[in-house]
């Protein structure tokens, strides 16, 4: 069974497990994608990392009728000073889990041992701005962070696209959370990230939040004002925005949600 509601303007589907909701949103992801390349040469993507993508990202590699070959791909953040083969670093996990899966026309990379970040950050928001993005599949932090736009470090009119960001302990935490990290110890304690005005620029929005420990983040993405303190909401204002959920991390939509949510079949 589905539910679906609307908060602001984001869409919201809920499933009853998080298998259900990757198939879902890799069904819409892909039908996007079929839409757009039938009237354009090229589309241009950004995927998030974290376990939370792990359903979608396995359902969109077996979405059939898509010329990759004609996809440009970026990921919206990289830990700063991770060995390049990392396990734990995002381009790695997307590497594993996508860019190696199928054939992109290009995969663009965040190097995070780069010499100067600074100009790493110059480097992509250039690549970013010659490839306007069409699509952002994304997730959302425990603490409401969207990519490594922390509550303390984002800003909805950010003046640029690219930056080198400080992360809070409840974003490091959550990475040992995931199993992701060992100890606290071991996660970086910066990295680099997109901003909110370079997440928003997509044209079509698509963010899968999965299980309990995302349940207070959701209900503060939905049930409070719009504000910086809670990132994601952010999505509220985008013109075509979608986000995924399930029935863990819907838990506590009930306390007070400005909607209500309605079965389909």
């Amino acid at each position: 069974m589905m539910e679906t509601a609307k908060a602001d303007t984001l869409n919201i589907k809920k499933f009853d497990n998080r298998m259900l909701m990757g198939q879902d949103a890799a069904r819409m992801v892909g039908n996007k994608l079929r839409e757009l390349l039938q009237t354009r040469s090229y589309v241009n993507m950004i995927f998030a990392a974290a376990p939370s993508q792990n359903e979608f990202l396995a359902a969109l590699t077996e979405e059939e009728g898509i010329d990759w070959g004609r996809v440009t791909a970026f990921h919206m953040d990289e830990y700063i000073g991770l060995p390049s083969d990392a396990p734990q670093g995002f381009g790695q996990f997307l590497r594993t889990r996508l860019f190696d899966r199928v054939p992109f026309r290009a995969v663009h990379y965040l190097n995070g041992n780069a010499e100067d970040p600074e100009t790493e950050c110059y480097r992509y928001t250039k690549l970013l701005h010659q490839h306007p993005v069409d699509i952002v599949c994304m997730g959302i932090g425990e603490n409401c962070h969207i990519a490594f736009n922390d509550p303390h470090v984002a800003d909805f009119e950010d003046p640029h696209w690219v930056k080198v960001v400080d992360l809070d302990l409840a974003c490091r935490q959550q990475q040992v959370n995931d199993g992701c990290f060992e100890g606290l110890d071991e996660v970086p304690n910066y990295a680099l990230t997109l901003t909110v005005p370079a997440l928003m620029s997509g044209s079509h929005v698509y963010c899968m939040v999965p299980g309990p420990s995302k349940a207070d983040a959701i209900f503060n993405t939905l049930c409070g004002g719009i504000s910086a303190e809670f990132p994601s909401t952010i999505l509220r204002m985008h013109p075509d925005a979608t986000l995924f959920i399930d029935a863990d991390s819907a838990k506590l939509l009930t306390k007070g949600a400005a909607f209500s949510l309605e079965s389909e079949s």
